[in-house]
């Protein structure tokens, strides 16, 4: 199974007041160590979508063995950055793997999993189900990708995981759903966690 990875990293850090994906941690950029586990998972390809601060970040951040896209609407909300993505995604690929630029923390036997249950075919969509919730990272596959470039704003992926069309794996997983960063109470979190 041919499987892209995408790592959204696109957006404004609006409640930070300075690019989240360049922020310090264990010694790196929180970008950096989110593309660390991309790379150590089984992917064919690996995308990483940029929008806000793309230039810093291109400066910063080892993005190597990435296919990097701008998203120049990376304002209206996470939604567009998949779209602009899906241009990219190679014309083998079965599906591609959602993952957050902020959320470093993922393990890569959760992608595993989820590719585990994309392989079994029975699903069009598999979301990974940790003890404390539905989280990151998502599988679509290609069925799905129509309708992906008509999503709109941050919630429209949730909103089409729950909308019922598609059939959805929930993938379990131990331990709860791996922090991500949004505002510095969550950062210092994402530290103190990883201490």
């Amino acid at each position: 199974m041919f499987t892209t990875g995408l790592v959204l990293a696109a957006g404004t850090s609006s409640r930070l007041g300075q690019p989240k994906q360049l922020l310090e941690y264990r010694g790196r950029t929180l970008l950096d160590n989110t593309l660390d586990v991309a790379r150590s998972c089984s992917f064919d390809q690996l995308i990483v979508a940029l929008g806000g601060a793309a230039a810093a970040v291109r400066d910063h951040v080892d993005l190597s063995d990435c296919v990097v896209i701008d998203n120049v609407h990376y304002t209206t909300g996470c939604s567009s950055t998949i779209v602009a993505a899906l241009d990219s995604i190679d014309q083998r690929a079965d599906g591609m793997v959602l993952l957050l630029g902020d959320q470093p923390d993922v393990a890569t036997s959760s992608v595993d999993a989820l590719l585990t249950a994309a392989a079994a075919g029975s699903a069009s969509i598999a979301i990974c189900h940790y003890e404390d919730g539905r989280g990151h990272p998502f599988w679509f596959d290609r069925s799905t990708f129509d309708a992906i470039t008509g999503l709109h704003g941050d919630k429209a992926v949730w909103k089409m995981i729950e909308s019922g069309r598609w059939p959805v794996a929930d993938v379990t997983i131990a331990g709860n759903v791996p922090l991500d960063v949004d505002t510095w109470d969550d950062y210092e979190n994402l530290k103190s966690a990883s201490a």
